[in-house]
């Protein structure tokens, strides 16, 4: 019996290969060379074409070992080794980096064609996302109980965490504020500073005068605020920096004096 896993991702091998064949003979692949996978005559694009194949290979191996392990059922395992009672699965929490890693996937691609700060960027996220899931997956399996695994996870994780995400931060923060500061000008950086200035102060005295304003809202506030200086400084960045050029005397350009006076003291 085929589980739904392996349905799933043999599925996406099918599609994969029939893509893989279309695109093959689309580009310019001959005879059977797109079914031999370039044995016996061409196979088109070779960049598109391998990138299909690859997929389609990845796909037909996870299927193979979803249905190897039954898509990792409680009950087929405990049918497998004579149990008397069916294990229960160990529930799992809620995580909110997969999102961040999938907003690094497409920073890191759109940096590709836009600017090579924001392909760095797109990395850093993707990699900070990995680590921290997978010390997430690791944590919620570590005992049966859910508060000591959030408390072992951050055991291992906070001496890392908190400095590293710190730095990460405020380089951030400066670097998005600082192509902000430069791409527009000299008045329009005055006041974009005094405003996010005053924004910043309004929010702590907010929140110090009332201390029973929800975590979560000021925590959706402190998200969108940092999402919308990401986005600006992106933005910035693919902008350019203003002309900062120094209008100087023609005459003394091409006769190479000094920009002093005209009389000589």
């Amino acid at each position: 019996m085929f589980t739904t896993g392996f349905k799933f991702f043999f599925g996406l091998f099918a599609a994969f290969c029939v893509a893989a064949l279309a695109y093959g003979y689309t580009t310019g692949g001959n005879h059977v060379g797109p079914l031999s996978l370039g044995w016996k005559g061409g196979v088109g694009d070779h960049i598109g074409y391998g990138l299909l194949v690859a997929l389609a290979a990845v796909s037909l191996t996870i299927s193979l070992v979803l249905v190897s392990f039954r898509d990792a059922d409680a009950a087929a395992q405990a049918h497998l080794q004579n149990l008397a009672e069916v294990m229960t699965d160990q529930p799992v929490t809620a995580s909110f980096w997969p999102v961040v890693a999938s907003f690094g996937v497409g920073a890191a691609a759109v940096g590709l064609v836009l600017h090579p700060m924001v392909f760095v960027l797109g990395l850093t996220l993707v990699t900070l996302s990995l680590v921290e899931w997978t010390m997430d997956a690791w944590a919620d399996r570590a005992t049966g109980d859910a508060a000591a695994n959030r408390e072992l996870r951050n055991r291992i994780m906070a001496p890392i965490e908190i400095p590293v995400v710190g730095a990460l931060a405020v380089g951030v923060i400066v670097l998005a504020a600082s192509r902000i500061l430069l791409t527009v000008s000299q008045l329009e950086a005055v006041a974009v500073a005094g405003v996010v200035a005053a924004l910043i102060l309004g929010g702590a005295w907010v929140y110090a005068a009332r201390p029973g304003l929800g975590r979560r809202l000021v925590r959706i506030l402190g998200m969108v605020g940092a999402l919308l200086l990401l986005v600006g400084g992106v933005l910035a960045a693919v902008a350019g920096e203003r002309d900062f050029g120094h209008h100087t005397d023609e005459t003394h350009e091409e006769s190479g004096e000094p920009n002093g006076g005209e009389h000589g003291g």
